[in-house]
């Protein structure tokens, strides 16, 4: 069974940074690409930035040069760094894994910007 466990959400003011973290259990971490998606309220949930096997990386164009996905495979845990944080960045966000052809999700962990 593939867990899924986010952290690192909080409330920041415009422009300042946060860090957050999900880490796995339960699956071959190394050979699955990641993800982080959002939904904010009212909205669909939709995809921030991937991460291959490989370390090869894609972004949704409303964070590029600002959010940056990276994996430790040692600590089977995906990073997400947010810097230059928007109001418009205020969302659930979470995390997620294909195992198997299984479709795994986090529980999400909040992001609040304040203007």
């Amino acid at each position: 069974q593939v867990q899924l466990v986010e952290s690192g959400g909080g409330l920041v003011q415009a422009g300042e940074s946060l860090r957050l973290s999900c880490a796995a259990s339960g699956s071959t971490f190394r050979q699955n690409a990641m993800a982080w998606y959002r939904q904010a309220p009212g909205k669909q949930r939709e995809l921030v930035a991937t991460i291959t096997s490989g370390g090869s990386t894609n972004y949704t164009d409303s964070v590029k040069g600002r959010f940056t996905i990276s994996r430790d495979n040692a600590k089977n845990t995906v990073y997400l760094q947010m810097n230059s944080l928007k109001p418009e960045d205020t969302a659930v966000y979470y995390c997620y894994l294909v195992s198997s052809l299984v479709v795994y999700w986090g529980q999400g962990t909040q992001v609040t910007v304040s203007s």
